[in-house]
């Protein structure tokens, strides 16, 4: 079953929003999939997509800098943030 375009963005959406809640907490994929309800791989595709976009940053490293083998958490960039925190204050006022 393909997810159209449209459906995929909103989808992106969703787990930059999350990420913005939680920010500055690492998160790893499963937590992510397991907030938004949806599948390990899927959203794993959808963070690499928002990677290259230069939206969220992929940590492959432990709290003691020892490499994951298999699994990364995320968080979003700084600049992203500013600017969610910007919009958020925008519709606070």
């Amino acid at each position: 079953m393909k997810i159209s375009l449209k459906k995929r963005e909103k989808i992106s959406e969703q787990i930059l929003a999350y990420l913005y809640s939680i920010s500055p907490k690492l998160v790893f994929t499963f937590n992510i999939a397991q907030e938004i309800a949806r599948d390990e791989e899927f959203v794993k595709s959808l963070l690499i997509e928002l990677k290259k976009k230069g939206l969220i940053v992929e940590i492959k490293k432990n709290p003691k800098g020892i490499n994951y083998l298999k699994r990364s958490r995320w968080k979003l960039s700084d600049n992203v943030y500013k600017i969610y925190k910007e919009g958020q204050s925008k519709l606070t006022q």
